[in-house]
């Protein structure tokens, strides 16, 4: 339950924190693993979001307790996690299984990696796996601290199984919008998940980063709401209701980097947005985005883009040509 208390996010920043995310895939696989062996895959360095279709078996991360995959079983993998799919034998479970590596049997189809191990008509686990980035621009990575598996299952009612479909499907189509529409396909499963987490008593505060501390929290929405803005240290320690110096210490040690470094990257997504999706001059795009000198502006989104914003605006449209 989300309430208004000093110690929870208020609705309204939850709101914020999730409208404000940004959501895509980076690449898709499918695998289809029939009885009697074991997928091995390498990590990846993106968070990976692998939804068991149907069948059963078992996934394992880094070595760690098996989890056993039912048809509706959604795993998150942290990035650069190596993981096995397993799928004993029914009438002979404790029959050794034939291992393959999933680099010797992977082919693209279309823009999804596939990896089928034995019939594919017999398998018995068919997974899809999303490799996908969820952040605030450049500067803070939604699952950036993660570091073991977000395991939920969810019934039919919560329908992920096709929303992943119809992300997939889109993601292949590569019609006008196509990368907007798989996007916000797969940020309905996300929020589906923060939700679960939410119901779960203290677990969301361990998974997502930014959301570790309620107090660090409601500062870095106050800034993701209104980038531009005038925030100060002092400002952001009054909204998350600390002093000065435990909210620098404790917004560093959750985030790695400082307020101001990240209200940067928060700054630069909106200046990426307003070059690509308006017509605004340089000076009003700069002053849009916090900016009170161009030159400082510029500076700072050459240093994260690699380009000039008029370089950046003019290669956006040249690619939509």
């Amino acid at each position: 339950m989300v309430t208004d208390s000093p110690h929870q996010l208020a609705a309204r920043d939850w709101e914020i924190l999730i409208s404000t995310l940004d959501v895509q895939f980076v690449w898709l696989s499918h695998c289809l693993v029939s009885a009697g062996y074991r997928l091995e895959m390498g990590g990846s360095d993106f968070p990976g979001i692998h939804y068991n279709i149907d069948g059963t078996g078992r996934l394992i991360v880094r070595r760690a307790e098996p989890v056993d995959l039912e048809p509706g079983t959604l795993i998150i993998v942290p990035p650069n996690s190596p993981f096995t799919l397993e799928v004993p034998h029914e009438q002979e479970p404790a029959t050794g299984l034939q291992t393959v590596n999933g680099m010797e049997v992977v082919k693209k189809k279309s823009e999804i990696y596939q990896f089928v191990v034995g019939d594919p008509e017999k398998a018995k686990v068919n997974l899809v796996c999303g490799f996908f980035s969820a952040a605030y621009g450049q500067s803070t990575d939604l699952l950036e601290g993660l570091h073991a598996p977000i395991i939920e299952k969810f019934g039919p009612e919560a329908q992920i199984g096709e929303r992943l479909r119809w992300a997939v499907a889109e993601f292949l189509s590569r019609e006008i919008g196509s990368d907007a529409m798989s996007a916000t396909l797969l940020k309905q499963v996300i929020i589906l998940l923060l939700r679960r987490s939410l119901a779960t008593a203290n677990i969301w505060t361990e998974r997502f980063q930014v959301l570790r501390d309620p107090r660090i929290a409601r500062a870095f929405a106050a800034m993701a709401a209104d980038p531009g803005g005038g925030h100060t240290i002092k400002s952001l320690a009054e909204i998350a209701l600390m002093s000065r110096s435990a909210f620098m210490s404790t917004f560093s040690d959750i985030l790695g980097k400082t307020p101001m470094a990240v209200l940067r990257g928060l700054r630069m997504r909106q200046a990426a947005q307003l070059l690509k999706c308006t017509a605004l001059d340089l000076d009003q795009v700069a002053r849009q985005s916090g900016y009170v000198s161009r030159t400082s502006f510029t500076r700072a989104f050459k240093e994260t883009y690699g380009q000039l914003p008029g370089q950046y605006r003019s290669a956006f449209a040249e690619a939509l040509d």
